[in-house]
């Protein structure tokens, strides 16, 4: 099957156009990038100090039409074969937004709409191209990946699946509070860093000394049923507000080198603590949070001490993109389609969902 794709993102503060060739299996799906656009509205919000939802809104409204023509309108429309939207998770006025403009699209053109959860796009953006894998990835080496264990780690969520296939998954655990990308942005205002506070944070940590403050490593050490793969990272937050405020003199970069450690500990240990206990073949990165330099770095290193696969997009489909969300999109027809594909067969509704989960 070959599939033209227009993908839609509007979930937070980048709209996001992209077109997507799309073609192959479950089994070795492939994926060629027509054109892919985003619209930041970091300067927008960062006066604020986060995304406000209605200038969020009012910015999509706005970039819509404009990425729209930049992409090639009407001419492209021709081509395509459906269209795939975000509808959750995110912000829900600004979810509208990309859900309705895809409505308006599909009725004027004819094409075929589906929508599209959010962290399913992150999941699988380790398949869009890259430099160094050529597209056959899958099929060379599909029955060595799974099962795999994932990591979906962004500013609204932090997830740990256990894959038996692409389609087919167990959420192993999840935050019970702060999601790890919140964590970073919440630091970066008690240190008084612009937003977003990820970036910041990552680039104020390169200087500092990473073993000059003990933080705590929240769950880390819980291998009760209930706690071995959740997350907590309210605690650390508390525990940097608490030490800054204790000892203001400390450099503000050993501060954010000994949050930025703490953090990605927690995450390195629950995340090969699941690949051994699931006899894992990979491990999947993903997510905003995924655009971290040292997490990425530090997994790596873990994943090729256990002679796995590390499975990761390039940097630049890391964050927010529409080209994930068309190869999500092409994924779930895929799975709908295939009798005994053992995935979720059914759709997504095309109406927002802020709270949407996977």
């Amino acid at each position: 099957m070959k599939k033209l794709i227009l993908g839609i993102e509007t979930s937070c503060d980048e709209t996001a156009l992209a077109v997507l060739k799309a073609s192959g299996g479950l089994r070795a799906p492939r994926f060629n990038i027509s054109k892919a656009l985003v619209s930041s509205q970091i300067p927008i919000h960062r006066p604020f100090g986060g995304v406000v939802p209605m200038l969020a809104k009012r910015e999509h409204l706005k970039n819509l039409p404009i990425l729209f023509r930049k992409l090639g309108g009407e001419k492209i429309m021709r081509n395509v074969d459906m269209i795939a939207a975000t509808v959750g998770p995110g912000l829900e006025p600004a979810l509208w937004t990309g859900i309705n403009f895809a409505k308006e699209l599909g009725k004027k053109f004819k094409k075929p709409l589906v929508g599209v959860n959010h962290l399913e796009g992150h999941l699988y953006s380790f398949l869009l191209p890259k430099k160094s894998t050529p597209h056959s990835l899958l099929t060379t080496h599909y029955t060595k990946m799974f099962p795999a264990i994932a990591l979906i780690v962004s500013g609204g969520h932090t997830i740990l699946l256990r894959m038996k296939n692409l389609t087919t998954w167990k959420k192993l655990g999840e935050t019970r509070d702060d999601a790890v990308g919140e964590a970073f942005d919440k630091v970066a205002r008690i240190l008084e860093l612009p937003y977003p506070g990820g970036p910041e944070i990552e680039k104020l940590a390169s200087r500092g000394n990473p073993t000059a403050i003990n933080f705590p490593r929240p769950m880390a050490h819980d291998t009760s049923p209930a706690g071995e793969y959740d997350f907590s990272f309210s605690g650390l937050k508390t525990a940097v507000l608490y030490y800054l405020r204790d000892n203001p003199r400390t450099r503000r970069a050993d501060i954010a080198a000994c949050f930025e450690q703490a953090a990605v500990d927690v995450l390195l240990l629950k995340t090969v603590r699941a690949a051994k206990s699931a006899s894992a073949h990979s491990i999947m990165l993903s997510g905003g949070v995924a655009a971290n330099q040292h997490l990425r770095d530090a997994l790596k290193k873990e994943v090729e001490k256990l002679g796995l696969r590390f499975l990761v997009a390039d940097m630049r489909y890391n964050t927010d993109n529409a080209v994930m969300i068309a190869a999500a999109g092409y994924i779930d027809l895929l799975a709908r389609r295939s009798q005994g594909a053992g995935g979720r067969k059914k759709k997504y509704p095309l109406t927002a969902n802020g709270a949407l989960n996977i």
